[in-house]
């Protein structure tokens, strides 16, 4: 209803400016008319006023037709896509035309015999309340019944008489077309009843006995059962329970009896050969449940939910679910974050109709919350045709699982994702104003004055908030910025293009303050602060000149403020808008024009408006960008495994810190920082002798899709192309190249069919990593023959005590013999190298080098325990001349 009122006063208001437009076309002409007639060359520019206006009238006129049209067409498609919703629902009752004749018949078999039924109440009713005080004679009158009228089809009347012959009514009813439905029934259908028409209308002084024995002579008398004996019982029981339904008919009947055959009901239950007309639908709210689709993705160990879909179960066993985020980069665009899975949903019978709208609600995890951002729902068809539907978010226990969910109703099938968006607000602007002031931030305020537009018009607003270290990355970037100080919000407006500002909109926005001037303004009153305990006679004079010194924060002669606007697809510098300081940090400016977007910088000194529209891109581009980093880890104990993962710059090091607690470290260590938008593919390609795989296919690429909001990592399993290869070194040793795709080389990619191989070749990589994965000793089985036997007997023994010695030393014990002992530090780093997570084994690699590098006429224990001496282990020096004298020595495992 509330809809049809609007539209009702907008049809009111397109006439009325319909006619306002006509009559002025009518004045004009009239106009051109006269200045024809009498045209001089001095009536030449009025004339071509008159013209001029002439055309902007036509325009607003086409305008204003096309604008009605478009609603009218509107109007038309709902009503259609309402039509043939109305047309299937009743295909297989309106295609069936044996069902409807017959139920044709029997609607008129009953009207008739509600009519005849309806003069046999009246007459009925007459006699009862001439005879009220005998209730024995009103029985009698009731009971009586001529029967061989109703065995005969072709009289088919009854008489009421009283036992006094006082009064005598007769009424002839015709059950021809009775008996006609009588064959029907015997042919298929195995039970008529008629709900709400009684043969008799019974009076209240009728006790229920009697009743029901009426009902039953009735039954046995009639022609209609006649042949159908098996049905008697289920009509006697169904007359019993409608005897409340027969007393509530007769009061109706009583107060307006021109009415009555509108209540009467009818009732057809048949036999399973015909279709049950009465059936409980199966789309009732009632009935509709909530089924969890459970999908597990390439590189998900586990299955884990992918969304709840409520519906009729019919409709959810033919309805599949499947995570389609390989597209995920179509899905979004510039100023949307992905928080969910990209889900897929479809019919399996493309012929099922579904009982529309459904309710499906999706699992979404959002990080940053706050006034500027929503969490929609983005609906997609099969051609990525994109709508944005409002959830309501719901947050704690759907089902057994814990978590925020978005529910909508949808409407259609397709592909579905929740993202988070820039919020928007709508005003209604009048023709006698308003006054707006944002809920995104109070701060933003626009006042549209009364007049400012002819008919009311709906605007929309949204605002991304620039943060002051984008600006400082970009001044460090590039130079010819170092003037810009800060800038506003930059807000978005979308309304009519057609409706132009008739007076100017006053914006308010908030522009931050210079912070180095606060800086310097603050260190100056704390060096007046300190100097103010020095002792000083001053005058009068002095103060005044000291005070009016001190100048507010906000107050530069020096600095500008510029306006710039997006107008006409293209960013623009607005010199002739004066921007005013009202206060400190807000700032106002008056517009006469509709602008798409805009923005205001604070400038520190004059700057070139071609740097100014340089800036304006970058800062809207590094606003849909973040920078991140590539990590690619190896696991601790086992360096074959490896993890894939692209991490916000400023989540570096709390990705690194967990990725350590799983058991992954490098080398490598984290690629440098790479500038990514949303939606934008990460390229890992493997070169030289390490090649890797994803679990599934040795491949060189693999890739990750950046979202900010959304954690992604892969799991890839690392090898050796050549085993034989880098012999000269300790590693096996390769190299990984980082390549990025934009969305526009996607996008080019699905509509052109390239292969992403074919994409990267045309491109440099942004960055590279040298991988390497440690040699395993092979362990060579000699026949017993060909053992190395050791010449000297004591090499065993040496080599269990430095085994026990390098057990019972600790990493600052080790480092300072280390500085004791005639090592060089390249065998140091070699050692490290070989056993980088093995204190134990390093030590005893180390003793172990030492000792071969000693003359064989050498005290090597003697030497030892000098070197323990030095290193302030003098505690072992007699253990180990015990040990070595006794040859027993406890070797811990390594």
């Amino acid at each position: 209803m509330l809809s049809m009122e609007l539209a009702s006063s907008d049809f009111t208001n397109t006439e009325d400016h319909l006619i306002q437009i006509l009559t002025h076309i009518k004045q004009y002409n009239e106009n051109v008319k006269d200045l024809l007639e009498g045209s001089h060359l001095k009536n030449n520019e009025d004339l071509e006023k008159c013209i001029f206006s002439l055309i902007l009238l036509i325009q607003d006129l086409s305008k204003t037709f096309c604008d009605k049209i478009s609603r009218t067409t509107e109007s038309l498609q709902s009503t259609f896509h309402l039509l043939k919703g109305i047309q299937n629902k009743f295909k297989d009752f309106g295609s069936n035309n044996e069902h409807t004749h017959y139920l044709t018949s029997i609607s008129q078999i009953l009207s008739d015999t509600a009519q005849h039924l309806k003069l046999a109440e009246e007459q009925l009713y007459t006699v009862s309340t001439q005879y009220s005080t005998n209730q024995t004679e009103k029985s009698n009158v009731t009971r009586y019944e001529t029967k061989e009228d109703f065995v005969d089809g072709s009289t088919a009347g009854k008489a009421i008489t009283d036992t006094s012959q006082s009064h005598k009514a007769s009424e002839k009813i015709n059950l021809e077309e009775a008996g006609k439905c009588n064959e029907q029934c015997d042919e298929g259908v195995s039970t008529v009843t008629i709900m709400n028409v009684s043969p008799f209308i019974k009076t209240n002084s009728i006790s229920p006995e009697d009743e029901y024995h009426q009902d039953l002579n009735f039954i046995a008398n009639t022609d209609i059962i006649s042949g159908n004996e098996e049905h008697l019982q289920p009509l006697t029981e169904k007359i019993v329970n409608d005897k409340q339904q027969l007393n509530n008919i007769k009061q109706q009947n009583d107060s307006d009896s021109a009415d009555s055959d509108k209540e009467n009901r009818i009732e057809l239950h048949v036999n399973s050969t015909e279709p049950n007309l009465l059936k409980q639908p199966m789309i009732e709210s009632k009935h509709w449940t909530y089924k969890e689709y459970m999908l597990k993705s390439d590189y998900d160990k586990e299955q884990r939910l992918a969304c709840f879909i409520k519906a009729p179960p019919l409709i959810l066993e033919q309805i599949e679910c499947r995570l389609m985020d390989d597209i995920s980069s179509l899905v979004v665009s510039d100023s949307e974050e992905l928080v969910s899975s990209v889900l897929g949903i479809w019919s399996r019978d493309a012929n099922l109709k579904i009982p529309f709208p459904l309710s499906v609600s999706i699992p979404f995890n959002s990080r940053y919350r706050g006034n500027y951002k929503d969490v929609m729902v983005k609906a997609n068809d099969e051609n990525l045709q994109a709508s944005y539907l409002t959830p309501n978010s719901l947050d704690g226990y759907h089902g057994n699982h814990k978590g925020s969910f978005a529910e909508v109703k949808v409407y259609k099938l397709g592909i579905f994702a929740v993202v988070s968006c820039l919020r928007k607000e709508n005003f209604t602007v009048f023709r006698k104003g308003l006054s707006i002031k944002l809920s995104m931030d109070s701060r933003i305020s626009l006042n549209y004055p009364s007049g400012c537009f002819n008919t009311s018009v709906i605007v929309q607003f949204k605002v991304q908030p620039i943060d002051t270290s984008l600006i400082s990355q970009l001044k460090v970037k590039h130079d010819i910025y170092h003037s810009v100080v800060s800038s506003s919000p930059l807000v978005h407006v979308k309304q009519p293009s057609f409706q132009a500002f008739h007076k100017p909109v006053i914006v308010i926005l908030p522009c931050p303050p210079n912070p180095e001037k606060k800086k310097q303004g603050e260190d100056i009153e704390n060096k007046r602060a300190s100097t103010a305990t020095v002792p000083r006679v001053t005058s009068a004079h002095q103060i005044r000149a000291v005070s009016a010194s001190v100048k507010k924060h906000g107050d530069n002669p020096t600095e500008l403020l510029k306006l710039l606007a997006f107008k006409e697809d293209q960013w623009a510098v607005l010199d002739d808008v004066v921007v005013k300081n009202v206060q400190n940090g807000i700032v106002s400016f008056e517009v006469s024009e509709h602008l798409q977007s805009f923005i205001v910088i604070r400038l520190s000194s004059a700057m070139d408006n071609a740097h100014l529209l340089s800036f304006i891109q970058n800062l809207q581009d590094a606003t849909y960008s973040s920078m991140v980093n590539v990590i690619l880890y190896r696991k601790k104990d086992n360096p074959q495994k490896a993890v894939f993962q692209v991490v916000s710059s400023k989540e570096l090091n709390w990705e690194v810190l967990n990725l350590r607690e799983a058991g992954y470290i490098g080398p490598p260590e984290p690629s440098e920082q790479i500038p990514l938008q949303e939606g934008e593919q990460i390229y890992l390609r493997f070169c030289g002798n390490i090649a890797a795989s994803d679990g599934k296919t040795m491949a060189n690429t693999f890739k990750l899709t950046f979202h900010c909001q959304r954690k992604q990592q892969l799991p890839l399993n690392l090898s050796v192309v050549d085993e034989f290869g880098n012999h000269s070194s300790q590693h096996y040793k390769g190299t990984v190249a980082i390549y990025k795709l934009s969305k526009e080389d996607i996008i080019e990619s699905y509509k052109s069919s390239v292969t992403s191989d074919v994409l990267l070749q045309q491109r440099t990589p942004v960055s590279k990593l040298a991988l390497t994965l440690p040699k395993m000793e092979k362990n060579v089985i000699r026949p017993s023959s060909t053992k190395l036997i050791s010449s000297d007997p004591t090499d065993v023994q040496w080599d269990n005590l430095l085994h026990w010695l390098a057990q019972e030393l600790t990493e600052e014990d080790a480092s300072l013999l280390v500085l004791s002992l005639p090592i060089r530090r390249s065998t140091i780093q070699l050692v490290k190298l070989k056993s980088p997570d093995n204190l134990t084994e390093q030590i005893y690699e180390l003793l172990t080098f030492w000792k071969k590098s000693l003359p064989t006429s050498a005290d090597k224990l003697r030497l030892l325990a000098r070197h323990l001496r030095k290193s302030g282990r003098s505690n072992l020096v007699e253990t180990l001349q015990t040990k070595w004298e006794t040859n027993t020595f406890y070797q811990k495992p390594l």
